[in-house]
């Protein structure tokens, strides 16, 4: 069953929802392992099992969060794209996290985009950040490609990252960015896109 307070987003490729217990899995096998390295673990199955429940408790503490990205029509769990913001955190952040097996695939990009129109059109927000690890280079491309730009003088969590904000909703209409974006998920949309080079997500 879908969380019944969280709001379901749906894209050209992508369903958002909310992390019910059937995602739990994929959600630990990831952060179990490397690929969560820039956002804190590897972690252990306690671990795992708090950040989970952090998860879906911070939709009712702040009124937005994380979803689960879901393929369109396998409804494979591909990742999580959304909002936080726990107790220690300066500014309301945009983060995401793609499955390994999933990556390269335009998926964190499309999903994004998507949660970021969303709390800037739909709850209003006046702005928003990415507290990305500096050695995090794939997470730091894909903010820039997102049209983010990194902040110096931004206050960071905990002095070991780097702080990327956001376009603001303004900055974003009828932009050369969000123009960009839409194009870069078109592309990846059509089954006959090779991407070059290193993959992104």
């Amino acid at each position: 069953m879908v969380t019944k307070n969280i709001p379901v987003l749906m894209t050209k490729r992508l369903t958002l929802r909310g992390p019910e217990a059937e995602d739990y899995p994929s959600f630990k096998a990831t952060f179990a392992s490397y690929r969560s390295r820039f956002m804190g673990g590897p972690l252990n199955p306690y671990e795992t099992w708090m950040l989970y429940a952090a998860e879906i408790g911070h939709w009712n503490i702040r009124g937005y969060g994380m979803w689960m990205i879901h393929d369109r029509h396998t409804d494979e769990t591909l990742g999580m794209a959304g909002g936080w913001m726990p107790a220690a955190w300066p500014e309301k952040e945009i983060a995401w996290i793609i499955w390994p097996s999933a990556s390269g695939h335009g998926y964190a990009l499309e999903a994004v985009h998507a949660a970021r129109k969303y709390f800037f059109n739909i709850l209003g927000w006046e702005g928003a950040v990415s507290y990305l690890d500096p050695k995090n280079l794939d997470s730091i491309r894909l903010a820039e490609r997102l049209g983010a730009k990194k902040d110096t003088e931004a206050p960071s969590v905990d002095g070991h990252d780097v702080v990327y904000r956001h376009p603001t909703a303004n900055q974003l209409i009828h932009s050369q960015i969000n123009d960009g974006i839409e194009m870069e998920i078109g592309h990846y949309a059509d089954p006959m896109f090779k991407p070059k080079g290193y993959a992104l997500d």
